[in-house]
This record gives C-alpha cells, sequence and structure tokens, in this order.
C-alpha cells in the first residue's frame, strides 16, 4: 500500500506551487499526479509556441454545451493536459486583476484573508520581476517576469491608437493602478516560458521525498467517515487502478473545470445530479459545479498594408528562419507570445475600475476559431471582465473518460452581453484610429457591412471564443453554495481541500495565471500551518506613519 502525507490531484500552477513548497521541509511525502505528460515538447519552451497549444496540443479537447444565449454556439474550451497545466500553454501574459476583486472576495464573499493586501505579499513571493522590485512586485520569487523582447513597430502605433481614443498609457498594470493601455509583462526568463512546472516544479523534482507520475488520472477521492483518505488513480495508457493514501491530506488542484469535475466524480456534490449520473453520494454539496464564471473574447481583425505583424513568418522558408534566430540570438518572431500590448478600460463608465481588457495580437488565426487572412493582418481581442452569469460543471454520465458538460452560459445577464459589445466597438474604434492608419488597410472583421446591433451580435455568437479562464465552480465561502471555506476545506470532509482557480468566489479583472501561482503559495502556508504574511503596507503609508512619529 501507497503511503504519502500529502497527495496533489495535478500539476497545474497551484499543483506545482505545492509540491514545491510542501517539500522544503524533507521529512513530508509528497505525491503530485498528472494526467498529462511531461513539458518536453520545444513548443513549451518558445514563447511564440503558445499559437500551437490552443489548437490542441497538450488539451483536454472538450468544449461546451450549445449556449443558449448565444445562437447554441458551441465553443472549443481548452483545458491544459500537461505538467504545469495553463502555466505551460498559455499566452504568458502576467496580470493579477484589480485591487477590488480580492477586497470583494472579503467583503462580498467573506473570505477572511484574501483581501489585496493580504494576497498581494504572496503574488510577490513567487515573483521573479526582472525591472520592477517595489511594493507591488518582488524580484526574488522563482517565477521569471519580464518584459517584451520581440516587438514590432506596429505595438507602439496600437498603443498611440489607444491614447487617441482616450485611453492613457500605463507602464505596469500590477502596480497602483491597472487603468490603461501598455506592455504586458511576460511569465518569462531568459525569452523562454517561465511555467509553474519550470520555475516551481522542476528545482524541486531533486528532492526524495517528491514523487510525480504523470500519465496519471486520480479517478475519485476515497473518503471514508468523512475524511479523505487517499485517491484511486488509473493509468491512462493501460487503465490499471491502483489505492494511494494520504496521511494528511488530499489537495485537489485540478483546475477550473478539472477540479469540480474530480469531486462529482467522488460522490462529492448535488446529491441529485450525482444519483442521475449514477455516482453514489459520497456527501450532498450543493455548491459543487455551480457558480462557473469566464471571460469571453470578441476580435477585430484588420488587414495590414504590408509586413507589418508575424502572420509572414508562416512561410515555410521564414519559418525556419525564425527558429534558426531565436535558437542562436533568443531574437526575432519565435521570441515573441504574440499577445504583448493590451490593455484596461471601461465599458460601463460607472464600473468601479476598468471592465474590458484589450490583447492586441500581431498576427491573425492565432487562436483556434479565429479567421486566417490570405494576406498579413493583426488582431485586437476584447473581453469583459466582469461577467454576472454563471454557469455549471456537471457530467455527462460516470465514466472517467467521458468529456465533463462544461456550460458557462455565456450571456445569460444581458448585461454581459451590451457590455460585451461595447467592448467590441471600442476595439474597432481604436483600430481605426490615425496611429494605425500606415500600418492597416482594412477592417477584415466584422467588417465595413456590421453597422447595426443585430449584425454585431449575429459576428460576436460567431467568432466568440472563451479566454480560458474557467473559475468558481468550488467557490470559497461560507454560504450555503460555498464548496471550501476560506483556508481551502472543502465543506463537511476532513483532510480534503481545494486549492485552485477553482475556488475564486468572483473571477479576477484579468488573466488567471498569476491568481492561480497565488492561491498556490497562500493554499501552501495554510497547509502548513504558517502563520500569513504579513498584509502589504504601501510608501506613501510608511511615510505618514514616520510623519505622524516625528
Amino acid at each position: 500500500m501507497q503511503t504519502y502525507d500529502y497527495i496533489i490531484t495535478g500539476a497545474g500552477p497551484a499543483g506545482c506551487v505545492l509540491a514545491s513548497r510542501l517539500t522544503e521541509d524533507p521529512a513530508v511525502r509528497v505525491l503530485l499526479v498528472e494526467a498529462g505528460g511531461r513539458d518536453s515538447h520545444p513548443f513549451f519552451r518558445m514563447p511564440a509556441g503558445f499559437a500551437k497549444m490552443t489548437k490542441g496540443i497538450a488539451s483536454w479537447g472538450w468544449s461546451t454545451v450549445p449556449q443558449r444565449h448565444m445562437n447554441d454556439r458551441v465553443l472549443w474550451y481548452t483545458q491544459a493536459k500537461v505538467i504545469g497545466g495553463g502555466s505551460t500553454i498559455n499566452a504568458q501574459i502576467y496580470t493579477r486583476g484589480n485591487a477590488l476583486d480580492y477586497d470583494a472576495w472579503r467583503t462580498e464573499a467573506g473570505c477572511k484573508g484574501w483581501s489585496y493586501r493580504e494576497v498581494l505579499p504572496y503574488f510577490r513571493r513567487a515573483e521573479g520581476n526582472e525591472r520592477f522590485h517595489d511594493d507591488y512586485h518582488g524580484s526574488e520569487g522563482p517565477l521569471g517576469v519580464s518584459m517584451p523582447r520581440a516587438t514590432l513597430p506596429i505595438c507602439d502605433a496600437f498603443l498611440r491608437a489607444a491614447q487617441q481614443c482616450g485611453i492613457p498609457y500605463n507602464h505596469d498594470f500590477n502596480g497602483r493602478s491597472q487603468d490603461g493601455v501598455g506592455f504586458y509583462q511576460l511569465t518569462q526568463k531568459n525569452v523562454a516560458r517561465s511555467s509553474a512546472a519550470t520555475a516551481f516544479l522542476r528545482p524541486a523534482m531533486t528532492r526524495s521525498n517528491l514523487t510525480v507520475r504523470t500519465g496519471s488520472e486520480v479517478s475519485r477521492i476515497l473518503v471514508e467517515r468523512g475524511e479523505a483518505v487517499g485517491v484511486e488513480i488509473v493509468e491512462r495508457s493501460g487503465g490499471e487502478r491502483s489505492l494511494t493514501y494520504a496521511e494528511r491530506e488530499v489537495l485537489v488542484t485540478s483546475g477550473g473545470i478539472g477540479s469540480p469535475r474530480l469531486l462529482l466524480l467522488s460522490g462529492i456534490g448535488p446529491a441529485d445530479h450525482l444519483r442521475s449520473v449514477g455516482v453514489d453520494v459520497v456527501h450532498d454539496l450543493r455548491g459543487v459545479g455551480e457558480n462557473l464564471q469566464d471571460h469571453l473574447d470578441l476580435s477585430v481583425i484588420s488587414e495590414c498594408s504590408g509586413d507589418h505583424s508575424y502572420d509572414r513568418v508562416q512561410r515555410i522558408d521564414r519559418t525556419i528562419v525564425a527558429g534558426i534566430q531565436y535558437l542562436l540570438f533568443k531574437s526575432g518572431p519565435v521570441a515573441s507570445s504574440l499577445f504583448e500590448t493590451g490593455g484596461f478600460w471601461y465599458a460601463d463608465s460607472t464600473a468601479r475600475s476598468p471592465d474590458i481588457q484589450f490583447h492586441f495580437g500581431r498576427g491573425s488565426g492565432i487562436e483556434k476559431g479565429i479567421s486566417k487572412l490570405d494576406n498579413p493582418g493583426v488582431t485586437l481581442n476584447s473581453a469583459f471582465m466582469r461577467p454576472r452569469s454563471r454557469g455549471t460543471v456537471r457530467l455527462a454520465n460516470a465514466n472517467l473518460r467521458a468529456a465533463p458538460l462544461i456550460d458557462p452560459n455565456y450571456w445569460s445577464d444581458p448585461y454581459d452581453r451590451e457590455m460585451s459589445l461595447r467592448g467590441l466597438e471600442m476595439a474597432r474604434e481604436i483600430m481605426k484610429a490615425p496611429a494605425l492608419k500606415p500600418f492597416l488597410l482594412r477592417e477584415a472583421l466584422p467588417g465595413p457591412s456590421v453597422t447595426d446591433d443585430r449584425g454585431l451580435f449575429d459576428f460576436a455568437c460567431r467568432v466568440a471564443k472563451t479566454d480560458h479562464h474557467p473559475v468558481g465552480a468550488c467557490k470559497m465561502g461560507n454560504d450555503a453554495m460555498a464548496v471550501v471555506s476560506p483556508e481551502l476545506k472543502v465543506h463537511g470532509i476532513e483532510g480534503l481541500r481545494v486549492c485552485d482557480s477553482s475556488v475564486m468566489p468572483l473571477i479576477n479583472s484579468s488573466n488567471t495565471n498569476a491568481p492561480s501561482i497565488m492561491i498556490g503559495e497562500k493554499a501552501s502556508d495554510l497547509v502548513r500551518g504558517l502563520p500569513s504574511l504579513p498584509p502589504a503596507v504601501f510608501e506613501h503609508e510608511r511615510n505618514e506613519r514616520a510623519r505622524m512619529a516625528r
């Protein structure tokens, strides 16, 4: 019988952090189980490899159910299946969201210990920023964070265009203010992807007290007399099943969709749903699979007046040259994550903080489902950041191999649709601004024929894609629909925590990779019983205290 102190159920961003931090104590034995494989493919290292990832590499291959508020559209739903999880296949954009997002976790969701001042020290502890070291940033952490190294002149033109539309420049979206446009910081180190696997897990794998099993999936959590005592593991190649036990805790880090799915497969969730799909009820917990939130992307694609984007590199001879340039000099198109400029602004002028995020992509057809132009093009994505719509994760049946029923329920709240379409119009306005005129010939999509609300809606339903940010389906809190406590303990079951993005009670207003790593950092202290890091204090407050002391 195999026994460990802790079993971690997935090697995504939070799982890698937990495995690293927990094994700092040589007396603690940790098993990390990952359904996917190693991150050994060169695409995982190369920044531009992101373009291949959304098309299916290292993905579960899931899709949504038909979205009834979007003309029954079925959306491809990329979820990582590889060591490092989403941090291994994403666009490497390092953003945390808005400070008010985390304050809302504390005030609206009742999650004590999760306000902005309380989580900022964990962001800083993880971060190894090459440029910033201040109240908002750390420079000594494992996660490499750097500025873009392969921008093009059209990037600067985009920033000028946005300013011509009234959006100010911002040098640091993770600093004092989120508002504005600028260059994104990237999870890169030495012009290569810095994933949770490379930053946290790989150094920890030299420790004898850490065991990592890839190609293995946790099929269910073993619960005896109200306590999680271990897991059942299935080898994905041959289907062999084995039981492994945890003397202390089982830590669920299977991702925004995978974590609620695992709880449901384990008989932990709404009893009526579990019975309907033939799963024995172990613990009736209504909130499992509820409260799903996600960001939805809409795109404007424009044709360039020349070779102003990286579309030109897709010709085979140029691809080879670009690969050699990257290998020899760590420069050129392969050194780009393709989405390195963007920003945050307001669709609703009364919103408490920016509610639209822009990603400016130097190409067309970069992501699965987005049109590829015959000539060079660029893409401007806009996404509404604080959707009011709530969806679900459900099981189709009790078979581990069956895809879950993912229903983000996009635009079930009409406000979300209104704000999303406003964001799309804002993106169109930026692309038509004077600064971009020398670089762009025409708007290819939506195109000049799309002018009224109905046309915009139909276009949006056709081109919308997930931003790959599912959260909330194991939400944290103390209300009747909460799945875990603010200590991340599953309500009603001892020895079981959920420690990833699925616990977010409210989605953060940006990409979700950095918050997932922060959750892993804070979870590691909670699991170890360590005191929380002291809340953040800012320079102006220190100065005021010094003045008062004089």
